[in-house]
Formats: structure tokens, sequence, C-alpha cells
């Protein structure tokens, strides 16, 4: 996944810069690794409407909102496909989708936007005030070199943000203010002062009637008989004028010292944060974001604070009011990712592991980090061991096997199975379930599983000699005779009360039987080939110790019987004579 990640990135960039066709590029490049990433539709579907195509944004965004239907983004993108192909009443409808999910500062601005759209259309057949409501001329204003300078002047700003709440005054925009000509050229996409008289251009949009001139005196008698006078000469063109140096207003000035100042508590608190003096680190990043409030990396650095100040509950409340504000500010996803983390580690510090859940998949919906992910996983399955923990019940568990007991009497097997999965899931510390689960695999001839459920029962207790003679039983169903004469030798070690001694006696002679008829016509050479197919005799066979342990028995028989006293050789020596390599008589 890592190579969607660099393509979203690059994407990201590129979109950033305004090079919509390489963004969407890269976005169908990630998309063809990872189809079933939400996010990449939505990205796609923001760049396609930055190129104005509409009808395939639209696309992307149902396609976002299909493989994440709970993700409010994906009806925010949707909302502005619908806007920008003016379908408003369908716009309406994808923001409202979208507040029923989040109640997003962005989805609620969007919404606002659509429905002012939708009053301009209506009440301006001309089109002269949707020109000035363009969501969009700022920006084209701010490239543009014969505009940009204009932004500068704060009384121009006004006038211009008066048009656009007031689409009706727009006709008045050319009379008020001659630069408002240069506004209305660059939201057409001509430049007005490209054209000549001779064009046949006045300088005015089209469909703008200006106000009548008024009438002019009348002519002498004598200026219609007299010669007309010759042209005089062209007036020469006045020289281009300077550029002009822009000043920054004392409102930017307020600006940028509160950034500043901001900024400069950010590194306090951080210095704090380093010392583990996280009281103090959380009074200058809340004094950050006091000065300026456009950044909430400060609210999301005050919530790392309160989370290793153990305030849990102000770091969620912090968090959560950073993500509210990031999304009117428009911030970075993979900042806002950080902080849903963040709001899951705080909740998963309060052993509220549903909600931490909840805060990881939001923060994986907003950008794919593997910490995160991890973490998610980790959550996940404490999730699961806390759900089987609540599960247990001991005495549920003695009701559920007795009735698979009753199920499997009445030949019922697969019946009795469930009834005892349940009675192990009700307490897995009892080896009574998954030995008799065993049985009833047995009658199923599912031999594997039946195997298994012996293991699970003796390695959850190891004295219980039922299971080591169940696992005999098995293994001599599945005619490994070898193994199933350990298991029993197993039973005999475990049952010191001589409990079962008899019926482990008479397991052991009928596997003693099978295997002489087995290996009955078997010559030594056989028998070794055989025996060393099994890696444990293999591995016997080759141990230097157990070599000079078997030439001395060859000359001193009774040598055997001392060795036999350690043991771990006792147990290798069983494992030999069990695989009819040393015979007894």
């Amino acid at each position: 996944m890592a190579d969607v990640n660099a393509l979203k990135d690059q994407g990201n960039k590129a979109f950033s810069a305004k090079d919509y066709d390489k963004a969407i590029e890269l976005f169908t490049a990630a998309i063809a690794i990872d189809p079933s990433n939400h996010v990449l539709f939505s990205n796609r579907s923001a760049a396609k409407a930055g190129k104005k195509q509409w009808a395939t944004a639209l696309e992307d965004a149902e396609q976002c909102i299909k493989l994440n239907q709970s993700w409010s983004k994906g009806y925010a993108r949707k909302g502005a496909a619908l806007h920008g192909a003016k379908r408003f009443d369908e716009a309406i409808e994808a923001y409202e989708a979208g507040l029923t999910l989040e109640d997003s500062p962005a989805l609620r601005k969007g919404l606002q936007e659509v429905k002012d759209a939708k009053e301009r259309d209506v009440s301006e057949p001309l089109g002269l005030g949707k020109m000035f409501a363009d969501p969009n001329l700022i920006g084209k204003l701010a490239t543009n070199p014969r505009t940009q300078k204009h932004l500068a002047d704060p009384a121009f700003m006004q006038k211009l943000k008066l048009f656009q709440q007031n689409p009706a005054l727009a006709s008045s925009a050319l009379q008020s203010d001659p630069r408002m000509i240069d506004v209305l050229g660059v939201a057409m996409g001509i430049d007005m002062q490209g054209f000549s008289p001779d064009d046949g251009f006045d300088g005015l949009p089209p469909g703008y009637t200006p106000p009548s001139p008024r009438a002019r005196p009348p002519r002498s008698p004598s200026a219609s008989t007299s010669k007309t006078p010759p042209a005089p000469a062209p007036a020469p063109a006045p020289p281009a004028p300077e550029p002009e140096d822009v000043e920054m207003t004392d409102e930017d000035a307020e600006e940028a010292k509160a950034k500043a100042d901001a900024l400069a508590a950010k590194a306090q608190g951080a210095e704090h944060y380093k010392a583990q003096r996280f009281s103090e680190a959380a009074e200058h990043f809340k004094k950050a974001w006091d000065l300026w409030p456009k950044d909430i990396t400060f609210l999301g650095n005050l919530g790392a604070a309160y989370l290793e100040a153990k305030e849990y509950d102000q770091c969620i409340a912090t968090c959560e009011l950073a993500v509210e504000e990031g999304r009117g500010l428009r911030a970075d996803y993979k900042i806002v990712a950080k902080i849903f983390g963040r709001i899951g580690t705080a909740y998963t510090a309060k052993n509220d592991l549903v909600s931490a859940k909840k805060y990881f998949q939001k923060s994986l919906s907003e950008h794919r980090d593997a910490t995160i992910l991890a973490k998610l996983q980790a959550t996940e399955k404490a999730i699961a061991e806390s759900e089987r923990q609540a599960y247990i019940d001991p005495a549920k568990s003695a009701i559920a096997r007795e009735e698979g007991n009753a199920a499997f009497k009445n030949g019922d097997f697969a019946k009795a199975v469930k009834l005892y999965e349940e009675s192990i899931k009700r307490d897995p510390s009892d080896a009574r379930g998954y030995n008799n689960r065993a049985a009833a695999y047995m009658k199923l001839m599912a031999l594997a599983e039946a195997l298994k459920d012996a293991d699970k029962a003796i390695e959850v207790d190891p004295a219980f000699v039922k299971a080591y003679i169940r696992k005999a039983t098995i293994l001599q169903t599945m005619r490994e005779y070898s193994k199933a004469l350990e298991a029993l030798q197993a039973a005999s070690s475990v049952d010191t009360a001589n409990a079962h001694a008899q019926e482990i006696q008479a397991q052991e002679f009928k596997i003693q039987q099978a295997l002489f008829t087995q290996r009955a016509d078997e010559t030594e050479e056989q028998t070794l080939e055989r025996a060393m197919k099994d890696p444990e005799v293999a591995q016997i066979m080759g141990d230097p110790v157990m070599q000079q342990i078997l030439q001395q028995a060859q000359g001193n028989p009774g040598a055997l019987q001392d060795h036999m006293k350690n043991p771990v050789v006792r147990q290798k020596i069983m494992k030999l004579i069990n695989a009819g390599i040393i015979k007894t008589r």
C-alpha cells in the first residue's frame, strides 16, 4: 500500500499546484492499485471539479459514497459536482445527506453556497450578477496581473463583496467604479483593454445597457457647409504605468504579528512538552490558538499535552474542536487524521475500546497510516478478547456439555459438536469440552479435527489422562500405531493413581497386535527405512550420544536398563522401540 500512499501524496501536491491533469493521472494510477479506497475517488472527484468536468466528478463522488456511505466528505464532493453542473436541487439534497452523518462546517458552507447560487440563477436572467457571484472570482483576480493590484485596496474589496452578496446591485457596478470593467473581463475570460473602437467593443459586458447620453447641442448651419477639417495627428501613447508597490495594510500587519506570536508560543509549548512539563505546555499551546485560531496544529498539540497529562476528557474535547475548526479552515487531511488518531488513543487509555475503534477508523478514512492501522488491529483484537471473556460462564458451560453428552448418546453427533463448542466458549479452561468434542469428531470421521481437540485438551490440562487415551484411539484409527503407543505411554506416566491402568494396557495390547501384523513380513532393512521416514526417529538415530548407547546395548543389553533411568534417554529409547528399531522379547 506504500505505492498507493505515495501516488496519493503526489496527486495532492499536483492538486494544490492546480495541475489538475497531473492530479487526475496520479489518483487514477492509485485507484488501479487499490480500487476499494474511497479517499482516492474523493480526491479525483475534486481534481475533475477543478477542471469543471462536472459529470465525471459526479461519477467519482458517487463511487466514493458507494465504497463508504458513512463518510460525509463523499457527499460534499457530490454536492460540489452537482453545484458546478447547476443541478442545484440535487446538490442541496447531497449536502443535506452529508449533514445527517456529520455536522461539518464545510458541508454547511457548501449547502449555503448552493442555495445562494440557486436564488441568483432564478433572479438574474441576464447573468451579469452571476459573474460577480462566481465562487472562484477572487482567485481569478489574484492571478491576473491587471486586477491583482486592485485587491490591495480595502474599499475595492468591500465593494466587490457587496456585489457578490447582492447580485441585484451588479448592474451599477460599472458606473460606480471603472475598475469593475477589468473584473468583468477576468470573469468572462477576455481582455477588456485588448479591443479597439474599430472592433465595435464599447468596454461593457454583453447584455448591459449604458445610461442614455446627454443631448448634444445642435450644430451650426455653417458646420454642414464647411469643409471637413483634416484629422488631427494621433496623440502619442501614454507611457506604461510604473508597477505599484502594494503596502501591507494595518489589518495585514496585525495578522502577521498575531501569527508570529502564536508560533512563538507554540515553540515554547514544545520545549515544555519535551521536558514533560505538560501543564505548562498546555498553557502555551492554548495561548497560541487564542492568538491565531487559523492553525489546528495548536489544538492538536494541546490535545497531545492533555493526553500525556492523563486528562483524557480534555484531550478528546480539544481534538474534536480541532477537527471541527479544521473542516472550516480546509486543513490538511493528514493533520486531521493524526488528530482523530489521538482521540482514539485517549479512548483506549479510558478503556472505551468501541469509541477508540471508531476514531481509529475515522483516522484511516482520512489517511492510511501504518501506526494507526496497528492500533486499530490491536483494539479490534482487544475488543474480541473482552467479548470472549465476558461470555465465559462455567455454569452454562456445564449445561451445554451435558446437553452435548445427551446428543452424543442419541447418535446426533453434529449437534453434539455444536453443543460442545458452546461449552468450550463458555469455559475454555475446562479440558472436558475439547475431549468430548474430539469423540464427536471421531464419530463423524473428522480425524484431523479430533486430533487437534485431543492435543488442546492435553495443553489445557496436562494431567487429564482421558485426553491421552482419546489421542491414542484417534492415532490408532489413523493407523499411526507408533504415535498411538507414545500417547498411551504418556497416559501411563500421568496416571499416578493407576485409575486407568487396565484401560491403557488393553488398548496398548491391541496396538501391539496391529503393529505385529503390520510388520510381520518386514526385513530389518525395511523396518529401518520405514522408521527413518519419521523426522523424530531420524534425529534420534543421528544423535552421537544415542549411537554410542545403542552400540553399548548390543554388547551389553543390561546397560540399556541403566540408561533408561534418564527420562530424556528413556523417551528416545521408547520412541525407537515403538518404531521397531529396538526389538524387545
